[in-house]
């Protein structure tokens, strides 16, 4: 029976690691596995689309069965979807997944230019803020060319997250069905000159998109600060994303981080 009470405080730990990885779970035994395989972040979300979005319940589970392992201080993070709805919709969506007990939400822009992105932002982070101070706000925009013509994130990313105040920002691909990931859509020099700007306004620099395993090491190199992956920490089964989240795999992934 899943836990109904919030067990956990309001505060966020990340351990003083400066590169971290993070797995997305689909619930409490996939993310006790990705945890035990080193992981440092647990992320909630349901894997059938960019941001799948989870039950707040679910979320609370994943948070409460990391808490009776003994995994108090590791982070969960969760998103609230890649496409904005109503604006005040997605205000409270943020503020019920950090109810629910994720320490960092993930908020996707698709499909937004850069005013209304900004403008939506700014109102997330500050539903959230108001309420719990030291939770952090990730916005998540799209490399995907045709997800480009809205939002350019490596001209305009640095400027919304600096406006919105924002902990940092994500970069990932929109369309997980046609085997394309971010490396598809832009270099690994692109994104080392993300990460640099974004260092340099003391903002974190995420990375997602299909990221396979092998391709893990030169995207460490960029000096990235959180590497997410669902499918190359799962026992492949038909589509990747829908695999299961398994320990040793999800170590072998760990291995891949600079000493």
């Amino acid at each position: 029976m899943a836990d109904n009470t919030y067990q956990g405080k309001e505060e966020i730990i990340t351990g003083g690691i400066m590169q971290r990885l993070l797995v997305s779970v689909r619930g409490p035994q996939e993310a006790i596995a990705a945890i035990k395989g080193g992981a440092h972040i647990a992320d909630v979300e349901y894997p059938a689309s960019a941001l799948g979005t989870p039950y707040p319940l679910n979320i609370l589970t994943v948070r409460n069965r990391l808490n009776r392992a003994g995994y108090k201080r590791i982070p969960v993070s969760t998103n609230i979807g890649e496409v904005p709805g109503v604006r005040a919709s997605s205000c409270q969506a943020a503020l019920g997944v950090a109810t629910s007990g994720a320490d960092i939400i993930k908020c996707g822009l698709a499909e937004l230019c850069y005013e209304p992105a900004a403008y939506l932002g700014r109102l997330i982070v500050n539903s959230v803020k108001k309420f719990y101070p030291k939770k952090q706000i990730i916005p998540a925009v799209f490399v995907d060319d045709d997800m480009q013509r809205y939002f350019k994130p490596f001209e305009e990313g640095i400027k919304l997250i600096k406006e919105i105040e924002a902990h940092g920002m994500l970069l990932d691909t929109f369309n997980k069905y046609i085997g394309k990931g971010i490396l598809d859509y832009c270099s690994t020099t692109k994104i080392a000159r993300f990460v640099k700007e974004c260092h340099r306004n003391k903002k974190e620099a995420w990375i997602a998109g299909s990221i396979k395993g092998d391709e893990l090491p030169d995207l460490w190199e960029t000096g990235v600060d959180v590497i997410c992956v669902r499918s190359a920490a799962c026992e492949q089964k038909g589509n990747g994303r829908f695999g299961e989240v398994k320990a040793k795999i999800v170590a072998e992934l760990v291995k891949t981080m600079p000493k």
